[in-house]
């Protein structure tokens, strides 16, 4: 059994982007196996047959297989940015909740079907109300700094511009998209969207973060 905590990610997976940012946040070293989605490692599946990252196994052979658990499992251990304060139940279910359901069928029509405008509106209305809260607040969901609610959403915001980015940046959302901007542009963001190879069995460790 290892010593650290084993992390199964997916570098694009907006759900393992938020649990590595509190990881990351919370200095809490880990050892990161990077997966295929279409060769899921056997070590992952026993541990959590679920079969989707992210995937926290302890030292102690618990796992924990949510990424909001990941994450307030982290920042219980350290938060030195005090994420915890903005740990706002009711904008991370609507993001969870409508707002991925939404983005996905606005991003993938073709596995979805249905109104592609239709869902892109929707998301929008959303992100409007983002937009209003965002310029009330100082520049982050909770207030002037970064908190759990900002790294819970941000990935899948972001995953919504990158569909039409053309059409997104044309939008009025100017706190939003500065909201955006920053998060993208961060040491944090960077830090955790490192290009590892596809672990497997045998290979050395790669501790994370870096």
């Amino acid at each position: 059994m290892s010593t650290r905590p084993i992390l199964y990610s997916f570098r694009r997976c907006p759900y393992a982007m938020r649990a590595r940012m509190a990881i990351a946040v919370a200095g809490i070293s880990c050892e990161l196996r990077e997966i295929k989605l279409r060769a899921k490692p056997l070590d992952m599946l026993a541990a959590s047959p679920k079969g989707t990252v992210p995937v926290l196994v302890l030292p102690d052979g618990s796992v924990i297989d949510q990424s909001l658990d990941i994450m307030r499992w982290a920042l219980a251990l350290a938060d030195p940015e005090g994420w915890l304060a903005g740990d706002a139940d009711a904008l991370i279910a609507v993001n969870d909740g409508s707002f991925k359901q939404h983005l996905d069928r606005y991003k993938y029509p073709d596995r979805y079907g249905g109104d592609v405008e239709a869902h892109r509106a929707a998301g929008l209305s959303i992100l409007r109300d983002l937009d209003a809260r965002l310029a009330e607040k100082g520049g982050q969901l909770c207030g002037s700094g970064r908190s759990l609610a900002d790294i819970a959403l941000f990935p899948f915001v972001r995953q919504f511009a990158e569909v039409d980015r053309g059409w997104f940046d044309a939008q009025h959302l100017s706190a939003l998209q500065l909201w955006l901007a920053g998060h993208i542009a961060s040491p944090l963001f960077d830090a955790v969207m490192i290009r590892p190879a596809p672990w497997q069995p045998g290979d050395a460790p790669l501790f994370f973060p870096a």
